[in-house]
């Protein structure tokens, strides 16, 4: 199969879809690669590194989006690459459709197979592609609190994790998946004060179980949210509903009321946001404030840190990649239910539950609509 990886073109993104060692095992595997040149120079790989591995690049964009019949990627396309996709191309990337309507109606209307790393399980319902950039995004959220807290930056002047004989800052977690509980790692080891909410029990459990002593636990409820969200200087927002839109947590009657200078870092932007005062930001302008509560609202905040980011994603999505190029992107999905649940778009069908239900479009099931293909 001749696999294609474009530099990507979202605003000061450097990740990139595909290592040179990713490269090298597609082409072990007899497939043919091409890379847009300078692909990966974002994380320290330059075109050498590629042609060693076996790659050829490509000089365009243009060339990979034509000629690619299975097209790597990191986020999700732009509208000038999707224009460029038909129904013979298989794209393998984050898509994060359910708050994006206009990407999802040119994916339908593109007949491409579009597979979603953010949706693709595992046997005990994990979400092993969304994985890797959660640990990255919950660590990166309290460097990013904590900078934003500075009041150079419009915070309240505090120390995240205070000195002797002043109090720390108080960091409340909105859930305690991945996100939540690497958030809650880095500000727990920097000295805050850190509670976290979530509605199962096993999971309020499983993290005071880990943190002991340095974690408050609270199920989360309306009332619990709104009480603690008020005392907070930090507020990291770390839900996720696979393949839905994020549930508007926090009120914007409630961050009215929260005390001048606190911070809200959402890192549930991509999927819409837990805030309701949430709105996408860049790496480049990454916070806003609203009545006088900063937000850090950076739809790819992984993107800050490629090497780190696209190493451990390639980690992740290697062997599914392999599966596409080995099988033929039917088979890979049919011989595997986990990665089949990665199948957002197919053929002019929605064929994820949620996007469906969130966007207003029918439901295909993934099987049927592999039928065609």
């Amino acid at each position: 199969m001749l696999v294609g990886c474009p530099g990507e073109i979202k605003k000061a993104e450097r990740r990139v879809g595909l290592t040179p060692a990713s490269v090298r095992e597609l082409v072990a595997h007899g497939h043919e690669v091409i890379v847009e040149k300078g692909a990966g120079l974002g994380i320290g790989a330059n075109d050498d590194a590629y042609w060693a591995a076996g790659a050829k690049t490509v000089d365009t964009a243009e060339e990979i989006w034509s000629r690619a019949e299975l097209i790597v990627k990191v986020k999700e396309p732009q509208a000038a690459e999707r224009s460029r996709l038909d129904e013979g191309k298989v794209l393998f990337t984050y898509l994060h459709l359910a708050p994006d309507p206009d990407q999802t109606s040119d994916l339908v209307k593109s007949g491409a197979t579009c597979i979603a790393y953010e949706t693709v399980t595992d046997d005990l319902g994990g979400l092993p592609l969304l994985a890797p950039m959660s640990q990255v995004a919950g660590r990166m959220s309290i460097q990013a609190a904590a900078h934003c807290l500075e009041a150079p930056n419009g915070g309240s002047g505090l120390l995240l994790g205070g000195v002797p004989g002043v109090k720390a800052a108080n960091v409340v977690v909105i859930g305690g998946g991945v996100v939540g509980e690497h958030a809650i790692q880095m500000a727990a080891g920097l000295g805050a004060e850190v509670a976290v909410l979530d509605k199962h029990i096993a999971v309020l459990d499983r993290l005071a179980r880990r943190f002991g002593t340095a974690l408050q636990t609270v199920y989360s409820t309306a009332a619990a949210i709104e009480e603690w969200v008020l005392d907070a200087d930090v507020v990291i927002g770390a839900v996720l509903v696979k393949g839905d839109r994020a549930p508007k947590l926090v009120s914007a009657n409630v961050i009215r009321q929260m005390r001048s200078g606190s911070v809200l870092v959402d890192v549930a932007i991509d999927q819409g946001g837990c805030f309701e005062t949430s709105r996408p930001t860049t790496h480049e302008e990454p916070t806003y404030v609203v009545d006088d509560v900063v937000h850090y609202c950076v739809a790819n905040m992984p993107g800050a840190v490629p090497r780190t980011s696209t190493y451990a994603l390639n980690n992740a999505t290697l062997p599914f990649t392999l599966a596409l190029a080995d099988k033929g992107a039917k088979q890979a999905l049919l011989d595997d239910p986990n990665f089949l649940g990665g199948l957002n778009v197919c053929m002019g069908t929605v064929t994820e539950e949620h996007v469906a239900g969130a966007l207003g479009y029918d439901y295909v099931p993934p099987e049927k609509a592999l039928e065609s293909c």
